[in-house]
């Protein structure tokens, strides 16, 4: 229905976006056990904002980057959608890095709970039933043991009937888009294909701002209060969650699911403002860093926790927090800059080929040519759940 590239503008805050909404994507995987839950209210105001990062505003993160790659993948419109030369070339880009960087992790966790040790911070896989080790390393019907990764691996999905989605937004838009998002706001519907039904909702949204005439730039004069006003949201819900977590009311979770799908708009908003500073430009210019983080940062999360868990005490939990935050960005960075420079052959596999900053036409987010739960205890990560 429309042929139209991806502006300069529009590019750069796309970039920036993808790092910004990643980089939250870590405090969403901070871990913490029942001694040290923010819902103990132990730490007063240090407790609250962990709540609002972790369990609101950055549960924007995965909806926002959804949206994107469904709007790239269908920039040029539908006619020019090439469904085999896509197919084969997020084989390379998502299905390839996902293999390597979760069966990786898997082997790693395997001989870690070998010597006797990791166990209960990642599924015992040496007793682990066949279901359980299909679903740790290729996501079949339950989070992967990299939990993050089940992004790529519903984002897969959502290319796979990609074709099917077009036609049904290029249709019936009205009811297609009304039916998936029932999905991705009621906590007890099962869509059936994808891990977290927000995924295939604002994939299929971002589909539908590719190929109706939408100006993504409309309210850019009103990109600080509306940004502003998503930030509120997302501080009142934290309020609720803060009070009533770790179980929360399925009205909560209902505006949990409702503001971390319209909450992309805030981000989307704020980009407007951000990309103007120097800030904002630099985190555009950032490129593969944000790939790398989103699919190291969580073993990398677990590990220090397995380190501090060992010799520190729980009372010093937000000094943890704070560690944890620091080095995980920091080791990210340095590991990021080390691989392109020393191994660019194994960095190139690893990030599916990601090595420029600016999206390419027809490009998910998550790729250079295309593009949770907090807890984690076994038990609540490897069964289907919208609100992981």
């Amino acid at each position: 229905m429309t042929d139209v590239t991806v502006d300069q503008n529009i590019s750069s805050r796309i970039n920036l976006m993808r790092m910004l909404l990643i980089a939250g994507i870590v405090f969403v995987h901070i871990p913490y056990n029942r001694e040290v839950s923010p819902f103990q209210h132990d730490h007063g105001l240090f407790d609250w904002l962990r709540v609002f990062l972790g369990e609101s505003l950055f549960r924007i993160g995965v909806p926002c980057l959804s949206a994107i790659s469904g709007y790239l993948l269908f920039q040029r419109g539908i006619e020019r959608f090439d469904y085999s030369r896509v197919i084969l070339s997020k084989s390379r880009t998502v299905l390839l890095p996902f293999l390597l960087w979760n069966l990786g992790l898997l082997v790693l966790v395997y001989l870690v709970q070998k010597m006797g040790a990791g166990i209960g911070y990642f599924p015992n896989l040496n007793r682990a039933t066949l279901t359980l080790l299909m679903d740790q390393a290729l996501a079949f019907e339950g989070f992967p043991v990299n939990l993050p990764l089940y992004f790529l691996r519903d984002l897969l999905i959502c290319i796979l009937i990609a074709p099917i989605l077009a036609l049904l937004v290029r249709r019936l838009p009205t009811i297609t888009l009304g039916a998936l998002f029932a999905f991705a706001v009621f906590p007890d519907i099962d869509a059936g294909i994808v891990l977290k039904n927000s995924i295939l909702f604002s994939f299929t949204f971002g589909i539908f701002l590719a190929l109706y005439p939408v100006d993504l730039k409309r309210f850019d004069d009103w990109a600080l209060p509306l940004g502003g006003l998503v930030a509120l949201s997302a501080a009142l819900l934290a309020h609720g969650l803060y009070l009533t977590g770790p179980d929360y009311p399925a009205v909560l979770l209902m505006l949990r699911n409702v503001l971390s799908i319209l909450g992309a708009a805030g981000f989307w908003f704020l980009s407007a403002a951000l990309i103007r500073t120097p800030f904002g430009r630099g985190l555009s210019r950032t490129g593969s860093l944000s790939f790398w983080t989103f699919c190291a940062h969580y073993p990398l999360l677990i590990g220090l926790w397995m380190i501090w868990n060992r010799f520190a005490d729980p009372s010093f939990y937000p000094v943890f927090y704070a560690l944890a935050v620091l080095v995980t960005f920091a080791a990210v960075i340095l590991s990021h800059r080390l691989a392109l420079q020393w191994a660019p052959g194994v960095y190139g596999v690893l990030t599916g080929n990601r090595t420029r900053a600016k999206p390419v036409s027809g490009s998910p987010v998550l790729g250079r040519s295309e593009p949770g739960p907090s807890l984690p205890a076994s038990a609540s990560r490897n069964k289907r759940s919208n609100n992981a």
